[in-house]
């Protein structure tokens, strides 16, 4: 384009010109840099405090979410409290600024091909999950309803198991989908009788393994399971169980409707995992990202192998590694945190792990 503007000029200050481009580009580049996130806590009346054992500094009350990586507007009452909720960044130039500011200022160096959700805003919300109690049975909405309500938004997550633990000697579970055969009908029937567990199918919830939650499946985390969370931006949730009963307390609100015009009634997702003889693996694929696991011996160096000029994210869950781009200086990584790296920053960005290690790569759609 600036030769097209600038093609009367003569060769000698065109070829400037190219020059003063391509070196703005290159600075451009280089100030771009990884960025690391201040976690934002959220207290939940099924929380706990297994989070500490990810180096989380916690605050006081039943701690149940980390939120690593957010932006978003608004927030439901229950979800996120009912506030806007922007992740603040900790470290270089921006420190103390919101992502949305990074994104205003790097554009696309930050984003490359990535796309902005359609309010404008980082497509990705990634937290830590603790669940001292079993979280409601819930669904969000299916691509179907979200088409026709538009102030509802499609969710699709994923729960990677980072730790489990018996509660009351029950062995810990993940709550997926309905069990087979199971119809509309039988959910109403469930809903009514408030038997809903007992058409849901459990799998036990076993460290490694990774379980993919497309919009409109109905879902819940189950006592003592601790995850790493990925999911689209939304915090649109409609519950339908709450364990009211079990726990004697009063139930929050339930969305009966909404959950029997949401749910999908088919088979969920099969669990993901790495094979015994495997380091590296990808464990889910979405429209909206792909999640690979990593497991890298003290002093191996891997390279991201996501797809190019795509913003990437990675949560190191064990061990502790450095972040090397090649644009600036080496970024060290310990267990529990969560870094954004840039897309002009993924061709030239290795880890070196200073331990062994565990992390999972994200790169976004």
């Amino acid at each position: 384009m600036i030769f097209v503007a600038f093609a009367g000029l003569p060769l000698s200050l065109r070829r400037a010109l190219k020059h003063v481009a391509l070196l703005n580009a290159e600075l451009l580049r280089m100030r771009c840099y990884p960025l690391v996130f201040r976690p934002i806590f959220k207290d939940k009346v099924w929380g706990g405090r297994a989070l500490e054992t990810l180096g989380k500094k916690l605050p006081p009350g039943n701690i149940g979410e980390s939120w690593e990586l957010v932006d978003l507007d608004s927030t439901s009452a229950s979800g996120g409290g009912g506030s806007a909720e922007h992740s603040v960044i900790e470290n270089g130039a921006l420190a103390g600024k919101p992502i949305r500011e990074a994104i205003r200022q790097w554009g696309p160096e930050l984003l490359g091909e990535t796309n902005l959700s359609p309010a404008g805003a980082f497509p990705l919300l990634v937290k830590f999950l603790d669940a001292r109690e079993h979280l409601s049975i819930q669904v969000h909405p299916s691509p179907d309803y979200a088409a026709a309500n538009r102030d509802c938004h499609l969710k699709t997550e994923c729960w990677y198991v980072l730790a489990t633990s018996k509660v009351n000697g029950q062995e810990p579970v993940i709550f997926k989908g309905l069990k087979p055969g199971v119809t509309r009908a039988d959910l109403e029937a469930a809903v009514n009788n408030e038997t809903v567990p007992d058409v849901m199918q459990s799998y036990p919830a076993i460290v490694g393994e990774c379980h993919n939650l497309p919009s409109g499946t109905i879902h819940a985390l189950g006592a003592g399971v601790v995850v790493a969370e990925v999911q689209t931006p939304s915090d649109t949730t409609f519950r339908v169980y709450d364990w009211a009963k079990e726990y004697g307390r009063k139930g929050r609100e339930l969305h009966i409707g909404q959950t029997l015009a949401c749910t999908d009634f088919g088979a969920p997702p099969p669990v993901a995992r790495l094979d015994a003889d495997q380091n590296k693996a990808r464990l889910v694929t979405t429209d909206y990202f792909r999640l690979d696991e990593w497991r890298l011996r003290a002093g191996e160096t891997a390279c991201l192998s996501g797809r190019p000029n795509r913003a990437h994210v990675v949560m190191m869950l064990r061990g502790a590694a450095s972040l090397n781009t090649g644009a600036s200086q080496s970024l060290e990584i310990e267990a529990g945190r969560t870094i954004l790296i840039p897309a002009s920053l993924t061709n030239s960005s290795s880890i070196v792990a200073a331990a062994d290690s565990t992390l999972l790569v994200v790169d976004v759609t």
